[in-house]
């Protein structure tokens, strides 16, 4: 089955590649560029001469960058990918982004008669393999109307707001209570470990509690078999936390255990560098109660 629409995918890396790779299988005519050619040609897809080509060829610009640096620079920067799009382009974003990024993005991009839409993922990698992503879309009902079909392809959709923003936020405040989950559920086991409680037996009674949490649920195992989840890097964490610690400074808004989160996993980053492992900060916590938390 073949769709109308061509798709361009700049960005094929752990996130990026099974997006494009479903979209190609599900008919859509889709080329991809990534700045690492390897990774680019290892997609098995065409690919685009350049960045700026892949933008001007194609009707919907599908993309799927690292973080807020890498979409503010490919889109404003240098080479300002949202100007080679062609008017009545439907520029689709998937990246863990600054709502205020985006926005500005957009506002140039409606400048130009080019439509917008926020869709940061949920689900990481498996899901993105799998068709399972859950992506969390804002924008205008006309242009969410045009992205359904490519991200119905790609997984599920939650329509959170008629502005980019929205979605962006609302993927962001849900990281910072897994976040602050993932804290919260360590210093509680470290101290029933040290209290002579074992983490695994906690862990069962904790999990029908009034504090039990998804958390608890789906990752807490991975935890207590030493598995730091390797799939997002603690660097990526902290400038989603940072983002919105920015944003409650600018509203007015009380954030004091929202920031105790953000030191954390700062202080995570400074230990273990830019290594990937949105567990980290529960490693320092482990390592500064000179134990681990095992099964």
């Amino acid at each position: 089955m073949s769709h109308g629409s061509s798709v361009g995918v700049l960005g094929v890396g752990r996130m990026g590649l099974p997006l494009a790779r479903r979209l190609d299988a599900a008919g859509f005519a889709v080329t991809v560029y990534d700045l690492d050619p390897r990774r680019s040609e290892a997609a098995g897809i065409a690919v685009a001469d350049s960045a700026a080509a892949l933008a001007g060829e194609n009707d919907i610009l599908l993309t799927v960058l690292p973080g807020i640096a890498e979409i503010e620079e490919a889109m404003l920067g240098a080479e300002a990918l949202i100007d080679a799009l062609p008017t009545g382009a439907l520029w689709l974003d998937c990246t863990s982004n600054d709502p205020r990024v985006a926005k500005a993005i957009a506002d140039r991009a409606t400048a130009r008669g080019i439509a917008s839409v926020g869709a940061p993922m949920g689900g990481g990698v498996p899901a993105a393999e799998s068709g399972t992503v859950r992506f969390f879309v804002g924008g205008e009902a006309g242009a969410v109307d045009r992205a359904r079909p490519i991200l119905g392809a790609l997984g599920t959709i939650d329509s959170v707001g008629e502005h980019i923003e929205d979605g962006y936020l609302t993927k962001l405040l849900a990281n910072l209570l897994w976040f602050g989950q993932a804290v919260a559920v360590t210093e509680v086991l470290l101290l029933g470990q040290a209290m002579g409680l074992a983490p695994s037996a906690l862990r069962d009674q904790l999990a029908s509690s009034a504090g039990g949490s998804v958390f608890i649920d789906e990752y807490l195992d991975r935890l207590l078999a030493g598995d730091y989840l390797e799939t997002f890097g603690i660097d990526r964490c902290v400038e989603e936390l940072e983002t919105l610690s920015a944003l409650a400074r600018s509203a007015d808004v009380p954030f004091e255990l929202s920031e105790t989160v953000a030191r954390l996993h700062r202080e995570a980053l400074e230990r273990f560098g830019a290594i990937d492992g949105e567990l980290l900060a529960a490693r320092l916590l482990e390592e500064r109660a000179g134990t681990t938390l095992r099964s």
